[in-house]
């Protein structure tokens, strides 16, 4: 049976539980901390998995299916179930080919997906400092 809220468990409405961030990348224009909240990370980034698919292909040129799996500890279903969404969204590529009669799935990094893992960085890195700073 679900728990029935009372209301007592709600966060007040009135902004008091909210605190002001100060700007935490001087640098940068106009970023604030609230600008970088959690709630705005990009997700498909985020995910753990997929998090370590673009990592890996990021300081590698190329890796193998085979070798994502190995360094990641994934199991067949787990990496190509993450991969086929980083690939989706343009963030790696994925070529099929043989190697004599066995098949041989290799993935590379794209410049889009370089680029949301150096944004996803960024927003941590910002979080981190805000939180420093408190």
């Amino acid at each position: 049976m679900a728990k029935r809220s009372t209301g007592a468990d709600r966060v007040p409405d009135d902004g008091s539980h909210k605190r002001a961030l100060a700007p935490v990348r001087p640098g940068l224009a106009g970023e604030r901390a609230d600008s970088v909240a959690p709630h705005t990370l990009d997700r498909l980034i985020h995910e753990r998995m997929r998090l370590g698919i673009v990592s890996a292909l990021a300081v590698n040129e190329v890796l193998t299916f085979n070798d994502l799996k190995r360094l990641l500890g994934a199991t067949d279903g787990n990496l190509s179930v993450h991969a086929r969404k980083l690939e989706d969204a343009g963030y790696v590529t994925c070529d099929k080919s043989f190697d004599g009669r066995l098949p041989r799935t290799e993935y590379r990094i794209t410049r889009s997906g370089r680029a949301a893992l150096e944004r996803y960085l960024n927003h941590m890195e910002a979080l981190i400092r805000a939180m420093r700073a408190r």
